[in-house]
């Protein structure tokens, strides 16, 4: 199963709505709190080249934020990519 990881902030209801569709799809992923760690925050632009949260990335694919995530369970595309 591919490595899910996840950029998150406490106070984020996209964050909130990811973890909720990849806990309904029983996904396991690594959150990464980047308000709590500034290097995460700096690790997490270079990776995605964007500052907001949260950036999801599937191994080394860089889906985006919630509403990327969203759109590719919409299409049916997200399961393949999480090796289903």
């Amino acid at each position: 199963m591919p490595k899910v990881v996840m950029y998150t902030t406490l106070i984020c209801p996209y964050c909130v709505r990811a973890k909720h569709l990849l806990r309904h799809k029983d996904v396991d992923f690594e959150e990464i709190r980047i308000d709590a760690d500034r290097e995460q925050f700096r690790i997490m632009r270079e990776r995605s080249r964007r500052h907001t949260v949260p950036q999801i990335f599937i191994d080394d694919f860089h889906v985006g934020g919630y509403d990327d995530l969203a759109l590719l369970e919409a299409r049916g595309e997200l399961d393949p990519l999480l090796g289903r």
